[in-house]
């Protein structure tokens, strides 16, 4: 036993080191892509190569508003974002909800019919939904982008199963004090479920933000596109100046780690919750 107890402070530095050098790995492609893409053109693609900049550029940044207009299509992606974000968070908490606490016919079956849509492959979905843009007019146009994407049965699955771990005589209680459904689920869950939400709103925006696929087939006016088909189009017009690409992939990737940071105390909140509940 004091053995033991002698050899866990050194495990834990040998732990902390690991963890440290992977962290680093994995840290040091994004450390190098900001330092490039401050560095002048023939720097970036100099033999051996230089991590710190011998000049510091910022012009970089404004050549490449210039040349593609990435701060028209970095808007449009927030537009986009914030509603997918939204309509997610909202629809996925409402049937969530609903498949989680009541009872109606055919909700067993309901729930594994919209389950089942995750083994659906994107595309065999795209020429249908072409289609039905074709129809509705919404073809070259932002509601394309954000209107299919409202509704996400992995959403729906995660808050279901959250919904499920609270204890029922929580619900009980609000019901005997004469609660309806709506007040339970607004002030008894929701405020339980806030580290599922921002987990959930997390992979939402990471999923609106980073799409190409789609926004690819469906948006062509350059004053519509977003941010992936802008670096594209930046990559086809200027491929041997690395540094703008480089800037343009900073620009693309900043508010992705903003919004993992600001989202990392509910992911750990989160795991404390589970631990602690037994879960």
């Amino acid at each position: 036993m004091a053995s033991s107890i002698l050899r866990r402070p050194w495990e834990k530095l040998l732990a902390y080191a690991a963890l440290s050098i992977t962290g680093f790995i994995m840290v040091f492609p994004f450390i190098y892509m900001v330092l490039s893409s401050l560095k002048p053109s023939t720097e970036v693609v100099q033999v051996p190569p230089t991590l710190w900049p011998s000049e510091i550029r910022w012009s970089n940044y404004l050549e490449v508003l210039n040349i593609v207009p990435l701060g028209t299509q970095l808007i449009n992606t927030v537009i986009v974002t914030v509603l997918v974000v939204l309509g997610w968070v909202i629809t996925s908490v409402l049937a969530g909800y609903a498949f989680a606490r009541l009872d109606f016919p055919g909700r067993e079956f309901l729930f594994g019919a919209y389950l089942a849509t995750l083994m659906v492959p994107f595309a065999v979905l795209i020429v249908p939904m072409y289609r039905l843009m074709l129809v509705f007019g919404w073809v070259d146009r932002l509601e394309a982008l954000i209107i299919p994407w409202l509704f996400t049965a992995y959403g729906t699955f995660l808050l279901r199963q959250f919904f499920m771990s609270v204890p029922k005589d929580l619900e009980d209680a609000a019901l005997i004090d004469g609660a309806s459904h709506w007040g339970i689920l607004f002030r008894i869950f929701l405020p339980l479920a806030r580290p599922a939400i921002a987990t959930l709103a997390t992979f939402a925006f990471l999923y609106a933000w980073n799409s190409f696929l789609w926004p690819l087939i469906i948006i062509s006016s350059p004053a519509r596109k977003v941010v992936t088909q802008g670096l594209v189009d930046l990559q086809a017009l200027y491929a041997a100046r690395v540094d703008l690409i480089m800037a343009g992939s900073t620009l693309a990737v900043l508010p992705t780690l903003i919004v993992f940071l600001f989202a990392q105390r509910y992911f750990i909140e989160g795991i404390a919750t589970s631990g602690l509940a037994g879960r």
